[in-house]
């Protein structure tokens, strides 16, 4: 048994002397890199930016509106559609489908020329609508008719566009 206790603390000699031989300083390049960067000149820090003290500012809102609730009574923007007036012909077509083509006076009355896109030319004065948006038109000029289109804004109500109708070339 003495044997045993003999080989065994032999082994643990030896297990013992190959872990420390494992631990040698092997960081040669290491330690030789570190002694390199410190002998360079260190660069230069840049100062920090002078930091501008905060500015306060006293909201009295007790005076004003809420942002959240209508100014007007009917919404926002009150326009409201005519629902119960005529449709005419060129309310069907899309604004972006119709081509000005054209202007005429007739004793002193200026018409637009409005081509469809099935090539059929329509006469249209100040007054009339077209477009699918309830457009109106406001003005007829050489080069384009003006309208004023009513959309939704987005919150339940409606509001007026400007839209024109120009001049194919």
């Amino acid at each position: 048994m003495r044997k045993h206790i003999s080989i065994r603390a032999g082994l643990l000699a030896c297990a013992a002397v190959i872990g420390l031989a494992g631990c040698t300083s092997a960081d040669s390049d290491l330690q030789q890199f570190i002694r390199q960067t410190e002998q360079q000149p260190g660069g230069r820090v840049e100062p920090l930016p002078e930091i501008k003290p905060y500015e306060t500012f006293v909201y009295n809102d007790q005076s004003l509106r809420s942002p959240f609730v209508p100014s007007q009574p009917g919404g926002f923007n009150s326009v409201q559609l005519n629902t119960k007036r005529p449709r005419e012909f060129l309310e069907q077509f899309s604004l972006d489908t119709l081509k000005m083509v054209g202007t005429l006076n007739i004793q002193g009355t200026t018409y637009g020329l409005v081509e469809t896109k099935d090539g059929i030319v329509h006469r249209v004065t100040v007054g009339n609508y077209m477009g699918q948006n309830d457009g109106r038109i406001t003005d007829i000029a050489p080069s384009r008719i003006d309208l004023t289109e009513i959309v939704p804004d987005g919150l339940g109500g409606y509001m007026k566009r400007p839209a024109a109708l120009g001049l194919s070339q």
